[in-house]
């Protein structure tokens, strides 16, 4: 791979994202580094100059939920570098709450971000991808695979995600384009703190749901009190960018290898339900 390669990666400005837009270049690819408001972009540029990558990394803005900002920012792309050899998709957003308790505006907002984002960005990329018979790697979560108590709005969009990619696999293949889901599990980032969670508030207005609520939170805290770096789980990712035939299902560790394999196994669902029951206990 040299610069002359072109990725494009989506929600930079912290996490999985700026650890991609990171590695790639390091690995010698023109990353174009967006996201929502490049206000945020110190961060990433902080990074890149700490590893000599600043001029393989341009930053520009693209909002997924915004069909121009995302042609616009295509456009400027093939204008500036010629071609676009990669898109990865890992902008997101974190949902939590039970869909007593929420609005279906809550739940059409994940499903804005988290699924329509990823099928716009790509359906625009997908020309370019074709002419460079590129790859399209999108970012979903081992929630893609197994649905998690309190994540109904997030956990639906990204097996909507995953049902997507996997059925555009094999017709985008026709045209050579690769597709790559890459499933990460717990990642210490700053996805989780985005949320702008107030579990006391939270608990508080969770009614008959407030003892499985505070299971979950419990559980889920010490689960990200042993997460991955950020820099862990984009290493998967720049194994999509990079190999010769990656698979089209990529997890970002063991443990998430066993908790996806959970799900794949289940004919019945009987695995998967008694594994997460018991985090509400």
């Amino acid at each position: 791979m040299t610069s002359e390669k072109t990725v494009l990666i989506t929600g930079t400005s912290s996490g999985i994202g700026l650890a991609a837009a990171v590695a790639a270049a390091q690995a010698g690819w023109t990353v174009v580094a967006t996201m929502r408001d490049t206000g945020k972009a110190e961060a990433l540029l902080k990074a890149a100059a700490e590893h000599a990558v600043t001029d393989r990394i341009q930053v520009k803005r693209l909002d997924v939920v915004d069909p121009d900002s995302i042609a616009t920012c295509l456009d400027e792309v093939i204008a500036e570098h010629g071609r676009l050899d990669a898109l990865v998709n890992n902008a997101g957003a974190a949902q939590v709450g039970t869909i007593e308790q929420m609005s279906l505006d809550d739940v059409r907002a994940a499903m804005e971000v988290n699924f329509f984002g990823v099928v716009a960005a790509t359906r625009a990329a997908l020309p370019h991808l074709r002419a460079s018979r590129g790859r399209v790697i999108t970012v979903t979560s081992v929630g893609g695979a197994v649905g998690q108590p309190f994540n109904e709005a997030y956990c639906a969009a990204k097996f909507a995600v995953e049902g997507f990619m996997q059925s555009l696999d094999p017709v985008a293949a026709t045209v050579g384009v690769d597709v790559i889901v890459v499933e990460p599990g717990a990642v210490a980032s700053e996805f989780v703190a985005n949320i702008g969670l107030d579990v006391p508030a939270l608990l508080a207005a969770a009614g008959p749901y407030a003892p499985a609520l505070q299971a979950y939170v419990a559980r889920t805290q010490k689960s990200f009190g042993n997460a991955q770096t950020p820099s862990e789980a984009a290493a998967s990712i720049i194994e999509a960018l990079t190999g010769d035939r990656p698979p089209f299902r990529v997890q970002t560790s063991e443990w998430a290898r066993e908790f996806v394999g959970t799900t794949l196994a289940d004919l019945d669902g009987s695995a998967v339900q008694a594994l997460t029951r018991a985090w509400l206990r």
